[in-house]
């Protein structure tokens, strides 16, 4: 890894802290599987495939965390020239705007600047993995039956900062020299969420044509 991209990449520029798993656990163990099998070059189509004898909640839970981690770093290295004058609107070119809605402050869809949303985004999704209701941690505790639905709104809405990224700020990452790892997690991505239908195909839409290139 050369100079620069490991200044890219240095931990102070992530948006947010890393979430963990502790270690000993079985979370941990699927964690350290995943990471293993990226690490020996196997193929992503493959990587991303359930392993013989382990649960589905726990695959997509170990990588809806791991996702959110990587999908952090990647903004957080763009995020110092997303503002809200370069970014009055989060959206993915003109065809595509995203609003933002939760159960608290904006309970109707509302239209707001790329990094108002990417922090209300990053700041829900902390809850929602940090729920033990809802990602639980312990050997044994059963996932809620709503548990896929959580998954699926979150990688959704994780998928829309990949959009944001190529569509508005790829010449910064490219700048930086972190084209290559921003495709391989793009791809891995892409790969994952297919593989279980964990996205609306609508919702893949704006980067479809990114698709023969990094997804082949």
């Amino acid at each position: 890894m050369s100079m620069a991209l490991k200044q890219v990449f240095n931990k102070d520029r992530t948006f947010r802290p890393k979430r963990k798993f502790e270690p000993g656990t079985q979370r941990f163990d699927l964690h350290k599987k995943a990471q293993a099998s990226l690490n020996a070059g196997l193929d992503l189509k493959q990587a991303v495939q359930l392993p013989h004898g382990e649960g589905l909640n726990d695959w997509v839970a170990v990588h809806v965390v791991d996702f959110f981690n990587r999908i952090n770093l990647i903004y957080g290295t763009i995020s110092d020239s997303c503002t809200d004058q370069t970014c009055p609107v989060m959206s993915g070119g003109p065809k595509y705007e995203y609003r933002w809605q939760d159960e608290h402050k904006y309970k109707k869809p509302t239209a707001l600047s790329a990094p108002k949303y990417m922090s209300l985004l990053m700041d829900w999704i902390e809850v929602q993995i940090n729920n033990e209701n809802i990602f639980p941690t312990n050997v044994g505790t059963p996932f809620p039956k709503t548990f896929m639905q959580v998954a699926k709104k979150i990688l959704s809405r994780l998928f829309r900062v990949f959009v944001h990224v190529y569509i508005h700020h790829f010449d910064r990452v490219s700048q930086m020299g972190a084209e290559a790892h921003v495709n391989t997690c793009y791809k891995h991505f892409y790969y994952f969420v297919t593989e279980f239908n964990l996205t609306d195909h609508k919702e893949l839409e704006p980067l479809v044509k990114l698709q023969p290139r990094y997804c082949t």
